[in-house]
């Protein structure tokens, strides 16, 4: 079994770099599959292909950063501190990055004489958009924010989940975290069975607006995940799971982000990989908690964490920009070696004005008012 954290005088667990440095990894996923359904978009649609290798990088990457948040707040949680603070604290993080790229979404498009409705601006603007089963509003604006309308219901809901959480028997935890592994794996059983009916999205989406809301955007469904990642925090910190190495929980992850690819219906979306994944953040705590070693807390590693958040943020919209300045349209492909060849460049930019953002909004915000002066506050993951 794991050695169980240890906690210092202000209540405070070490720190986990790994985990940080593991965000960069699953943003850079996320970064290629949508570089590739830009660049190769018919690769992506006839199921075969370089973009059909990275189409499900996407969905592996968010559904890794939710248990990673659960599991962050959770780890960084002190006794007594309220939730006042702490949503204080979160909306600092999000809503800054949020408002900027929503407003540069705003502009490119008008510029470009698109047109961004009311009812999808101001959905998105308060982060309530991800409630709305229409496919205009959930991808409008920013597209990539239908995440941050997940988070916001997660830290809305995390005080009462963490007193629900505290109050579990340890000895219960283990039947916590399957049953909300198999509730991953109902989600769409359950849209399969009650959402049926509509016209569906494209033979390689066989399934309606409806159904992909409830399995993919709908912040109750997403929030088991995020539940799950609570629920493994505290295994971890009472030292009551089994010790994970970094290398075998990898390579599962792997296996089964292979397996979500053919997976039918949306059973790859979440459900097929949620447990490689909840193990692999195990693997990367466990690491840093007990000492051994790992690649993914060195120095550029945790930097490129730190900004992984802004690069989620931003990466979409200049992935865009590169598509249109290059004429590369819903029908146009490049090949896979041009795909790739271009990928990385945009990825280095998209880094840099990550950067930008972080350095000249996120981190400034985060000092100036995530803390009441003079006040000790809940301490928290810095994942968004």
């Amino acid at each position: 079994m794991t050695a169980s954290a240890t906690v210092d005088r202000d209540g405070r667990r070490p720190g986990l770099p790994s985990l940080t440095g593991m965000r960069f990894l699953a943003a850079a996923a996320v970064f290629f599959s949508h570089a590739f359904f830009r660049f190769i978009p018919s690769s992506w649609g006839s199921g075969e292909g370089p973009a059909f290798l990275w189409s499900k990088a996407g969905s592996t990457g968010v559904s890794f950063f939710f248990v990673l948040s659960g599991f962050v707040l959770t780890w960084s949680a002190r006794p007594g501190a309220g939730p006042g603070a702490f949503w204080r604290r979160r909306a600092c993080k999000i809503y800054p990055n949020h408002l900027v790229t929503a407003a540069a979404a705003v502009v490119l498009a008008l510029s470009q004489s698109r047109t961004v409705t009311g009812h999808q601006l101001l959905p998105n603007l308060l982060l309530v958009h991800t409630w709305l089963p229409r496919f205009d509003v959930l991808t409008g604006v920013n597209s990539v924010s239908w995440s941050l309308g997940c988070e916001a219901f997660f830290y809305l809901s995390f005080p009462l989940l963490l007193i629900a959480l505290r109050r579990v028997p340890g000895r219960r935890l283990w039947w916590c975290a399957g049953g909300l592994a198999a509730a991953v794996w109902c989600v769409p059983l359950v849209s399969e069975v009650f959402l049926s009916g509509g016209a569906v999205l494209s033979p390689r989406m066989p399934y309606s607006v409806t159904q992909m809301w409830f399995v993919y955007f709908f912040p109750l469904t997403r929030c088991l995940e995020f539940a799950l990642g609570m629920v493994l925090a505290r295994l971890v910190a009472e030292g009551r799971f089994p010790r994970v190495p970094l290398a075998p929980a990898g390579a599962l992850v792997l296996g089964s982000y292979f397996g979500a690819l053919y997976a039918p219906g949306q059973y790859g979306t979440a459900a097929v990989t949620v447990v490689p994944l909840a193990l692999l953040i195990v693997a990367g705590a466990g690491a840093d908690v007990g000492g051994r070693p790992s690649p993914l807390r060195g120095t550029t590693m945790v930097w490129l964490g730190e900004v992984s958040f802004a690069l989620y943020m931003v990466h979409e919209l200049l992935i865009d920009q590169v598509a249109r300045a290059l004429g590369i349209g819903p029908t146009d492909d490049l090949s896979g070696w041009q795909a790739a060849g271009l990928s990385l460049p945009v990825l280095g930019a998209a880094v840099g004005v990550a950067w930008l953002l972080y350095a000249g909004v996120e981190r400034p915000v985060m000092r100036r008012w995530s803390r009441p002066r003079g006040k000790l506050v809940l301490e928290v993951g810095e994942f968004s």
